[in-house]
């Protein structure tokens, strides 16, 4: 029986290491390791290379040995069994996928999709026949609403592994320094990663507490995945958390919200209003606006840049009932 488990396991091996070899560029085994290790797969370095060594003797895969480390590659006159031939809309999608979803995704999924992105980046490549989708990636973007700043520098290792504890409902051991400078350590239950402009947020519940935090995690210099699972809190839901406006500055606190605009700002809040129930009211020379919607300071500081065409504002408290939201 021992002798099928590991046949089983070599066979498993082999074929994981067959799917991540490409046709249209070069892979060395230290590469397929590392991609291996994503997915949770741990094996040494040496042990792949025989088995790369193996695979070259039995199927059509070309072996570069004029410098090391040696490349891999499917003989490109080969069927092959890495990759299915991506079509131009798909190469076109994989690379808005790269650029704008790759970090919200789990770092053991992203690492199996490599080879497919290393793909349509070839697919799309300048000498390639796909100009106009290569051309299409010249014509999107998505564009800040606020002051552009570049991405604070986060550790690969450290989001690999917090990536790792979310994915798997595990406690985390983290090492962070906070707003302040100020060195801190916990062990955390991480919840949900949020990408707010250049800035990830990891929101967890620290050990011992029952209320929801935040860490940025460019701020976290070291990060272990415990041996410990935790159960997710059902009451806990993401998208709750962001309608409350809780990544803002504030504390989640619901309010009626009224003021006075003038005429020329009536089409903006009627093209992107407050909320769902916002209320506009005309007047003879202005528009007043009525809304529930979170205070937080983003909200100050957003009507605050209205300057002197918003005036009479109001606030008061009012009751909410929370509202499952998907």
């Amino acid at each position: 029986m021992a002798k099928k488990s590991s046949t089983q396991e070599s066979l498993a091996l082999a074929f994981e290491i067959l799917k991540r070899i490409p046709k249209s560029h070069q892979v060395t085994a230290k590469e397929l390791h590392q991609q291996l290790q994503h997915i949770g797969i741990e094996r040494d370095l040496r042990t792949i290379q025989r088995n790369l060594e193996m695979l070259c003797d039995h199927f059509d895969i070309l072996r570069d040995e004029r410098s090391k480390p040696y490349g891999y590659r499917w003989n490109k006159s080969s069927e092959g069994i890495a990759l299915p031939k991506l079509s131009a809309q798909e190469a076109l999608l994989l690379s808005l996928a790269e650029e704008y979803l790759v970090k919200l995704l789990p770092v053991n999924i992203t690492a199996s999709l490599d080879g497919f992105f290393k793909e349509a980046k070839h697919k799309l490549n300048p000498t390639g026949d796909c100009s106009k989708e290569r051309e299409w990636l010249k014509k999107v973007r998505v564009v800040s609403e606020t002051q552009p700043l570049l991405p604070p520098t986060i550790s690969t290792e450290v989001f690999k592994v917090i990536s790792e504890a979310l994915f798997h409902d595990r406690l985390l051991n983290l090492e962070y320094y906070n707003a302040k400078q100020e060195q801190k350590s916990a062990l955390v239950m991480p919840l949900g990663l949020a990408q707010q402009g250049q800035r990830m947020y990891l929101i967890c519940r620290f050990d011992g507490y029952d209320n929801e935090r935040t860490i940025a995690v460019h701020r976290v210099r070291k990060a272990i995945v415990s041996s410990f699972g935790f159960e997710r809190p059902k009451e806990f839901k993401l998208s709750q958390y962001d309608a409350e406006g809780r990544f803002s500055i504030g504390e989640g606190e619901r309010i009626d919200l009224s003021f006075t605009i003038s005429k020329d700002l009536e089409y903006y809040f009627k093209e992107t209003p407050l909320s769902h129930n916002q209320i506009l009211t005309e007047n003879s020379e202005s528009i007043r606006v009525h809304a529930s919607v979170v205070r937080t300071k983003y909200l100050d500081q957003w009507l605050k840049g209205f300057g002197d065409k918003v005036w009479d504002v109001e606030i008061h408290c009012c009751e909410y009932e929370k509202s499952n939201i998907n």
